[in-house]
């Protein structure tokens, strides 16, 4: 279960932050099959906190061999003793330390993968709406945060906790009125802990809302520049920037002034514990009902627990902030597992599996897909697409096309199963093939990494020679080739960069290697310049060769080699047919055809 986060500003619906109890669940779910892991290094550090405690009754031996006189000889077993409880001790306690890392190191990358997987298989529209700082803020920040409990809070809390047990068993052991004393401390040190929990927990989970708010506004200035320039919104977007910085400096400032009461609360309990120790230690020692010795022992043990309790308590301000990270982590792993609800009052959502979102028919089925009345919607008051309804037959190329708006886009996102409908149906093909749909956009990214590397993204066991045949079927092997390392280039961050054009060949390669039944090429062409887009339209007709495709026209070329062509206006289908059947009926293709043509010298005019 999850909770929505608040929301940064009108505009933005964060992602949802998990319950409490959702999130010791998931962390349960993650330690599960590493349950021998965790009991073996405990076990470990129990023993090892054990063989420590001996050291307190040893020194006080000590101290009764000097307080009763006698030979120095005396001294010499219990001091043997203390460098081997010393050797002894050190070595079990890297042990059970190093089990204890392990199991938190495993554990963290199984949240890490789990996270990325989940991520990526969020609905394209619901990380819109969040925007990229949240998310951003949860990958970085949070994870940060965990990783750094899990590698150091972790340990030391299983320790601590281990210690502290055992020292108050072991001062029992001396005198229970020891125990009784040491105990005087414990509700000052509770209520500071409840004290802590109940103001840490919300205002750690309030920072890192606040941080993601700060970073979605420094994300969209910074990549919006050119637009708060051209408008002379500067002093806007500063002011919005410097506020959000000033809510989370205030609430960090919040977290320090918390963190210096909880540390003055804890003096106050070691002063009373301590008090309490030393004046039973008197009574009795005065009494004859222990020795020196034991009373300095029950000194020393409770000294002892200083470090322990102050560090178990002082990592709560650790395992709230992880708490919150890991609460944050987990309300997106389990949002990809949830269907969205449909923004589009009175329509029924029809939910879609996650990891399978089309319905598969076999390839001979009649129609490669099929979408049935498909709507969709970013938000409440929002629709995009109106009971949309469109069939691809096997093999056909159907172009879209439209003005800017139309949903062109998010048709294509949701045909290739990226982005689901919020109500209708998309059937798309199966037929044994992984992926059987691909989808290319207009954003291509190329991995840091060799071209073939690059490549073998979209079949990792494909050869020397698949590859070439692949980049020589959308005509780019000759630049491929004349790479300073040929496939063996780096190319990416860092390395020999691919302007526009030769990056989505690259995309269309991939296409060529994942050999799917469905293409969509969303704008595939758009970011090349115009010389760029005559090469891009004939590697793409070259790639879309023998399969079906539906392709969002971005020039009116693409919608003159399609088969079919189909018009959005508003969201709605208006027109469908063949590019010169529609030219001639004068509707609003015809009208987009003459614009687009008549802008354009030597446009073809078929």
């Amino acid at each position: 279960m999850t909770t929505p986060s608040p929301t940064a500003d009108d505009s933005a619906e964060l992602l949802p932050i998990a319950t409490p109890a959702r999130t010791r669940a998931a962390l349960r779910a993650l330690i599960r099959p590493d349950r021998g892991l965790a009991l073996t290094g405990l076990g470990v550090l129990v023993a090892a906190t054990a063989v420590g405690l001996l050291v307190q009754p040893l020194l006080g031996r000590i101290v009764d061999i000097v307080a009763d006189g006698r030979p120095a000889g005396d001294l010499t077993l219990p001091v043997v003793l203390l460098v081997a409880v010393a050797v002894v001790q050190g070595l079990t306690t890297t042990l059970g330390l190093t089990r204890i890392a392990r199991l938190g190191e495993t554990v963290l990358a199984r949240l890490r993968e789990r996270f990325v997987e989940r991520a990526l298989n969020l609905p394209a529209d619901r990380l819109e709406r969040a925007g990229a700082g949240d998310l951003t803020a949860r990958v970085t920040g949070d994870v940060a945060r965990v990783s750094e409990a899990v590698r150091s809070a972790l340990p030391e809390m299983a320790r601590s906790v281990l210690a502290i047990v055992l020292t108050l068993g072991a001062l029992a052991l001396l005198d229970v009125r020891f125990l009784l004393a040491a105990l005087l401390a414990v509700p000052v040190q509770l209520l500071t802990a409840r004290w802590y929990v109940r103001r840490a927990l919300t205002l750690y989970a309030d920072q890192r809302v606040a941080n993601g708010a700060q970073q979605q506004q420094l994300l969209e200035t910074i990549g919006g520049a050119v637009t708060v320039r051209g408008h002379r919104l500067e002093e806007q977007h500063t002011e919005r920037s410097a506020g959000r910085s000033r809510k989370a400096v205030d609430l960090t400032m919040r977290s320090v002034n918390l963190v210096l009461g909880f540390y003055g609360r804890l003096h106050i309990a070691e002063y009373i514990g301590l008090a309490a120790v030393l004046i039973a230690g008197f009574w009795l020692v005065r009494d004859g009902a222990v020795s020196i010795g034991t009373a300095t022992a029950a000194a020393l043990y409770f000294h002892s627990l200083f470090g322990p309790v102050n560090a178990a308590l002082v990592l709560l301000d650790d395992a709230q902030s992880a708490a919150a990270g890991l609460a944050r982590l987990v309300g997106v792993t389990d949002l990809a597992e949830q269907p969205e609800a449909t923004g589009v009052p009175g329509e029924k959502h029809v939910p879609q599996k996650k990891d399978l979102p089309h319905q598969r028919t076999a390839p001979e089925a009649a129609a490669a897909v099929t979408a049935h009345a498909v709507s969709h919607a970013y938000g409440p008051g929002r629709p995009v697409l109106h009971e949309v309804s469109l069939t691809l037959k096997p093999g056909e190329h159907v172009a879209l096309v439209g003005t800017s708006g139309a949903g062109k886009s998010t048709l294509a996102r949701i045909v290739a199963g990226v982005q689901q409908p919020t109500a209708g149906t998309v059937t798309a093909p199966a037929g044994g093939k992984d992926p059987s749909v691909v989808l290319v956009t207009q954003e291509v990214h190329v991995f840091t990494g060799t071209l073939a590397e690059d490549l073998r993204l979209a079949r990792p066991d494909a050869t020397d020679a698949d590859l070439r045949a692949a980049l020589s079927t959308v005509h780019a092997l000759d630049w491929a080739e004349a790479l300073p390392d040929g496939l063996d280039t780096v190319v990416g961050e860092g390395g020999h960069r691919l302007d526009p054009a030769r990056a989505q060949q690259l995309a269309l390669a991939r296409l060529v290697l994942a050999d799917p039944l469905l293409a969509v090429l969303d704008e595939a062409t758009a970011e090349a310049g115009s010389a760029g887009a005559r090469v891009l339209e004939r590697s793409a007709e070259a790639a879309l060769a023998g399969r079906t495709a539906l392709i969002v026209a971005h020039r009116l070329t693409q919608a003159v080699a399609a088969d079919r062509v189909v018009v959005l206006e508003a969201g709605r289908v208006v027109e469908s047919g063949p590019h010169e059947e529609l030219r001639d009926a004068d509707g609003p293709y015809a009208a987009l055809w003459r614009a687009w043509s008549g802008s354009r010298t030597g446009a073809p005019h078929p």
